[in-house]
């Protein structure tokens, strides 16, 4: 298979790794992207542990809620230009609130009744589109909600109340003081923005993602010639810290680092006089996991790849 400049972009974009150890990664695993990653690793040279895609879009994330519910939505723009325009802003805004109305889920919202208008969500945009010159589009949206406690809202970096490239939801269910819990939960959001967790527990991270891991743990111990026993508490070990690492209540909680998110919470019940629960978050980055053309980039390492 040949190997392109643009796959020696995308795999050093994801590993850190320089571009001859990207592109003899490729050659090696005949250009498959992630056995390309999990080969980088397994000889050290990958500067990246998690697999994250680096691609963006242009647009706004946009959040909004109200005690015990919230939303958080995307739409997309060509530029980021267009996202500083107050007409755009106010789209986002009230593509939010339809959300909030209408449960949030992304194609009920796009077909609901647009705020002031006989049109749909999905055809408000498209005339927008004539109007500020650019192509838009309403690409998903999510919604968390709570029987008794809190549901809080953050938004990294925000351009605009409730705007920004960052949200994040996350919901605690207690019967106690909701204000209390809602500001614990806007903590934890913080947190959320600041680590990106795979799952909220060690049980819900994908059995799939658990298994690479492992494997890869693995390999890298038998390299130490280490007897099959003591590797084996090698990889126990490696997967305990991979845990840490990647679940959320088993994170060190970035407000005080000496405790994990489940201590803290543990913690914040005292202040808010119950027993407390952290039942889910969202996660909204602006363009994650959507392709963009090449940059300019791909020229730069073009003439590696021809070496």
């Amino acid at each position: 298979m040949s190997i392109t400049a643009a796959m020696v972009k995308e795999l050093r974009e994801l590993t850190g790794a320089g571009m001859m150890d990207c592109k003899t990664a490729l050659t090696e695993t005949n250009g498959h992207m992630e056995e390309a990653v999990d080969w980088l690793r397994k000889k050290g040279i990958s500067k990246a542990d998690k697999k994250a895609d680096r691609t963006a879009a242009e647009g706004l994330i946009g959040v909004d809620g109200g005690v015990r519910e919230a939303v958080v939505v995307e739409v997309n723009s060509e530029t980021d230009f267009v996202a500083r325009n107050a007409a755009f802003q106010e789209i986002v805004s009230n593509v939010a609130k339809v959300a909030l109305a209408f449960g949030g889920e992304t194609d009920q919202v796009a077909s609901a009744k647009y705020p002031g208008s006989d049109k749909s969500v999905t055809d408000v945009i498209k005339d927008a589109i004539g109007t500020i010159g650019e192509n838009m589009s309403f690409r998903r949206s999510a919604k968390l909600s709570v029987e008794n406690g809190a549901v809080a809202t953050y938004v990294h970096n925000a351009v605009a109340d409730g705007l920004g490239k960052l949200g994040v939801l996350v919901a605690i269910e207690t019967t106690g003081d909701a204000q209390a819990a809602g500001a614990f939960a806007r903590q934890v959001a913080m947190h959320v923005a600041a680590t990106n967790p795979l799952a909220l527990k060690a049980e819900d991270v994908d059995a799939s993602a658990v298994e690479r891991e492992k494997a890869i743990f693995s390999d890298q111990a038998r390299q130490s010639g280490k007897p099959e026993n003591i590797i084996e508490k090698m990889v126990e070990g490696r997967m305990r810290k991979f845990y840490e690492e990647v679940v959320l209540l088993k994170q060190a909680f970035v407000i005080n680092p000496d405790v994990t998110v489940e201590q803290a919470l543990k913690d914040a019940e005292k202040q808010i006089g119950a027993p407390a629960t952290i039942t889910g978050y969202l996660r909204f980055a602006l363009g994650e996991g959507i392709e963009k053309e090449a940059s300019d980039f791909a020229a730069e390492v073009a003439a590696t790849v021809k070496k």
